[in-house]
């Protein structure tokens, strides 16, 4: 008799064990934190707003998501209890576990620079400016190469400010 199939149908009926097994655990530890839910805790319910308890009840919780705005939610639609740490820095920004002795990242990037020497210095420096703007050929009076360059493209000076003749697909709406 050939064993095969009988093994085969075993491991399927383990992994299907402990496939339930695991979804059953997830379930039981997500009714017993809802169970546990206590007014003045933040939550974040299953679609992601984040708001205080205000009162809790049987099936059902009541939760203060602003001044004024006080919203009635199943107990199976909080996904998750927050600490008050968390829940300050997600919903108001504030961070505990700030050092103050630990870099920190500048605003601007001036502060990043290693040289003090002020702007004019670098002004009088042999350092030229680089312009990293973009010219047309036939502004750019670099030398022999940028004319060069030019003329293999096509551009020179006497049809730089003629107009480009158009193509069947081109129109004059911009």
């Amino acid at each position: 008799m050939n064993s095969l199939p009988l093994l085969v149908f075993i491991v399927l009926i383990a992994a299907m064990f402990l496939m339930t097994r695991s979804t059953r655990k997830r379930q039981q530890q997500a009714n017993q934190m809802r169970n546990e839910i206590q007014p003045g805790n933040g939550v974040r319910t299953i679609g992601g707003m984040y708001a205080t308890v205000k009162e809790v009840s049987e099936d059902t919780v009541l939760l203060d998501a602003g001044p004024g705005v006080d919203l009635l939610f199943a107990k199976n639609a909080i996904g998750a209890v927050l600490t008050d740490d968390e829940y300050n820095r997600i919903v108001h920004g504030i961070e505990h576990d700030l050092k103050s002795d630990s870099d920190v990242v500048p605003d601007d990037a001036s502060s990043l620079t290693e040289t003090d020497e002020p702007a004019d210095a670098a002004a009088a420096s042999d350092d030229k400016a680089v312009d990293l703007g973009k010219k047309d050929a036939a502004d750019d009076t670099v030398g022999k190469d940028a004319e060069d360059k030019a003329e293999e493209a096509g551009t020179t000076e006497a049809n730089a400010g003629e107009e480009p003749k158009k193509t069947d697909g081109d129109s004059d709406a911009k």
